[in-house]
């Protein structure tokens, strides 16, 4: 059965650091798109970074400079280094990933992670 498979986060004050890990767990063909949303009370859940299917990396204005996305082929696992925090990037962050799972047909699969909780105090 695969999965995305999320470690990290926690509690850290503003200027802090923290990094979030994001594994997929079982067999696949292809990793399509890899990244992270989150989703802070009462509002809607948004896209922070993203690998796109061509390699190129997406990021919401409001973090970039700030974190940092990247990937280990080889561990079909992705990171999320969050440096600079501030209390508005508290939230819930989930991994996202768009899966080949096989060769043919070719068509992906869209898979979240359980989430995880971010929080910064100020």
């Amino acid at each position: 059965q695969v999965q995305l498979v999320e470690s990290g986060g926690g509690l850290v004050q503003a200027g802090g650091s923290l990094k979030l890990s994001c594994a997929v767990s079982g067999s696949i063909f292809r990793i399509n798109t890899m990244g992270w949303y989150r989703q802070a009370p009462g509002k809607q859940r948004e896209l922070v970074a993203e690998f796109t299917s061509g390699g190129n990396t997406n990021y919401v204005d409001s973090v970039k400079g700030r974190f940092i996305i990247s990937r280990d082929n080889a561990k079909n696992t992705a990171y999320l280094q969050m440096n600079s925090l501030k209390p508005e990037d508290t939230a819930v962050y989930y991994c996202h990933a768009e899966l080949r799972l096989n060769p043919l047909p070719i068509s992906t699969n869209n898979f979240w992670g359980q989430g995880t909780q971010v929080t910064v105090s100020s």
